[in-house]
């Protein structure tokens, strides 16, 4: 377990991604009167309350009631709004999948999907409180981008492009505090991967809240085996970048995704069918939650346990490298 702590000696603590979605949404309002937040019963979760104080004209309030959550999002992106649907990403992409499908991706409205506390970011609530399936069913939904970042400065980013976007995006959030991943790349650009990590040896292809074990893992490697392995933050699922992927797979060396998803229909997959397709042969393995339900505990707990950590990824990494 020593190895999977997080080390705020490796790299600048920020906030929950969720925290800057809030402020960045406060941001906007206050020069933009068309930016509107929908809740279910989320403002409090989705960190919304000063938004609501600052701004009770621009946030609407369903209650616990999902479908209408993204109706009505719809409704009023529909009428020049733009909209941010905010929900569990375990309901949001659940319970209201139908209207995400016909009312925002079919109808083409510009709403912003956001889901909270995404992953297993609620621990020991459990599988019912998990997202491990919402990559894969936003992925076989036409019209709609999908957009996980893994720290501060892309949440940020994202928040804005999704506003001044004007087409359907599914953004995924999680609860704990992220580092700042890189300080010298600073480009964000929607359906492009950003490395945070330079590396020739290997790739690790990650998303979300796991680029930062991944980003770790490569720094292990480097520390104990002289291994250089470049870490990708793969943001944008859906469009993949499939430029960037070309380039990784040039060399043929080993690439490891990494994801807080059921291995079925997310990251990985969509990885593996490009490169596969396209007659790659590397070395290749998807890190992610296998098809079960989940063990009983904290995000960190349940990271350990499946090898989405420093130690997992590295261990991975030195059986593909064959070290």
């Amino acid at each position: 377990m020593q190895l999977d702590v997080i080390e705020e000696k490796d790299l600048k603590m920020g906030k929950a991604n969720q925290e800057v979605f809030s402020k960045t949404m406060e941001e906007l309002a206050a020069t933009d009167r068309h930016i509107i937040a929908v809740t279910s019963d989320s403002r409090g979760s989705g960190k919304l309350v000063p938004f609501g104080q600052k701004y009770p004209n621009q946030i609407v309030e369903v209650g616990i009631a999902e479908q209408n959550l993204v109706g009505v999002a719809a409704g009023l992106a529909s009428a020049g709004k733009k909209t941010f649907a905010v929900s569990p990403a375990c309901f949001l992409t659940a319970r209201s999948l139908e209207q995400i499908k016909n009312d925002v991706a079919y109808s083409d409205n510009p709403v912003t999907l956001v889901g909270i506390s995404a992953g297993v970011s609620y621990g020991t609530l459990g599988t019912t409180h998990h997202s491990l399936h919402d990559y894969a069913v936003m992925r076989a939904i036409n019209n709609l981008i999908i957009v996980a970042p893994a720290d501060n400065f892309e949440t940020e980013q994202a928040v804005r492009l999704a506003a001044a976007l004007n087409k359907p995006l599914y953004m995924r959030l999680g609860k704990k505090a992220m580092p700042f991943l890189s300080e010298s790349n600073h480009s964000f650009e929607l359906g492009k991967g950003r490395i945070v990590r330079e590396g020739e040896d290997m790739a690790i292809i990650a998303t979300g809240e796991t680029v930062y074990p991944a980003w770790k893992a490569a720094k292990s490697l480097e520390e104990k085996y002289g291994v250089n392995a470049a870490v990708i933050s793969m943001h944008t699922i859906k469009p993949l970048d499939t430029d960037l992927l070309d380039k990784l797979a040039t060399k043929g060396n080993p690439i490891i995704t990494v994801e807080e998803h059921m291995v079925n229909g997310g990251l990985g997959e969509a990885c593996a069918s490009y490169l596969f397709q396209k007659g790659a042969r590397n070395p290749f393995h998807i890190m992610a939650i296998p098809d079960e339900y989940t063990v009983t505990g904290s995000q960190l707990e349940i990271f350990t346990h499946y090898g989405i950590s420093r130690k997992g990824i590295l261990e991975k990494s030195i059986e593909l490298l064959k070290l």
